[in-house]
C-alpha cells in the first residue's frame, strides 16, 4: 500500500513545480533575474533623491514638465492647507520670486516625505512650512498681485547699474478672469524663451568653432 502522504501524492495534485529541482545553472539564472526584478521594483517606488531646481538652466522639454508638476502641487498645497490669495494669489507663476519659493517648499516636500524619510522629517516640513508662509506673505506684499488682478513685480532700475538692452517691465495691472487658460499661455510662453535661448547659445558655439576652424 502506497503510504506517501507528500504534496504531489495527496488527492491527486500536481506535483509542486516549486519544489522540483533546477539544473544549478538555472536555479542560478532564475535568482540573478528574480533579484533584478526586485532591484527595479524597489528603485521605482522610492524614485530618486529630490533635488533643488534651478528654473534658470532646464531644457525645454523639463521646463514645461516641471512648471505643470509644480501647478498641481501647488494647487493641493492651497486646497489642503486652506491658503488663501494673500500667501499663494492666483498668478503666482508670473512672479519669478513666487515661482522660486513655491518651488523650492515642494522640493522640501518631496524629500521629507519621500518613503526613505525619518519619521520627524514631516514635522520639519511643517516647521519650514510655517516660515516659508510668512516670506510668501511679503512676496505677495511687495509684488502686488491680488485675487481678482495683478501686475508684474516693479524692478528698480539702478543708475547706471543696468545693461544696455535692459528695459523695466509693464507694470500695468490687469484683471484675473481665466487663471488657468493664463497659466497654460505662460507655459508656453517660458518654453519658447527657452528654446529661443538654446538656439542663440548654439549659434553662438557653432560660429566660435567656425572661426577657429578658419
Amino acid at each position: 500500500m502506497n503510504t506517501d502522504t507528500s504534496p504531489s501524492s495527496v488527492d491527486g495534485d500536481e506535483p509542486n513545480v516549486a519544489d522540483a529541482a533546477l539544473p544549478p545553472e538555472v536555479e542560478a539564472q532564475a535568482r540573478q533575474v528574480a533579484k533584478q526584478a526586485y532591484a527595479n521594483d524597489i528603485a521605482a517606488t522610492l524614485g530618486a533623491v529630490p533635488r533643488p531646481i534651478n528654473w534658470r538652466t532646464l531644457p525645454p522639454q523639463d521646463l514645461e514638465q516641471e512648471l505643470l508638476d509644480l501647478n498641481a502641487w501647488v494647487d493641493w498645497l492651497r486646497h489642503t492647507y486652506g491658503l488663501p490669495a494673500q500667501v499663494v494669489p492666483p498668478m503666482w507663476h508670473r512672479h519669478p520670486e513666487l515661482l522660486w519659493e513655491l518651488s523650492a517648499l515642494r522640493q522640501h516636500w518631496l524629500f521629507c516625505f519621500d518613503p526613505q524619510a525619518k519619521g520627524n522629517q514631516a514635522l520639519a516640513w511643517h516647521y519650514d512650512f510655517a516660515i516659508a508662509r510668512e516670506r510668501l506673505r511679503d512676496w505677495v506684499t511687495i509684488s502686488g498681485t491680488r485675487l481678482d488682478r495683478d501686475r508684474p513685480t516693479r524692478s528698480t532700475a539702478w543708475p547706471g547699474g543696468e545693461a544696455e538692452d535692459w528695459t523695466p517691465p509693464d507694470t500695468t495691472e490687469r484683471p484675473v478672469t481665466n487663471r488657468t487658460e493664463d497659466f497654460l499661455a505662460f507655459v508656453e510662453e517660458q518654453i519658447v524663451a527657452r528654446r529661443a535661448e538654446q538656439d542663440a547659445t548654439i549659434r553662438e558655439i557653432t560660429n566660435l568653432e567656425w572661426q577657429e576652424q578658419r
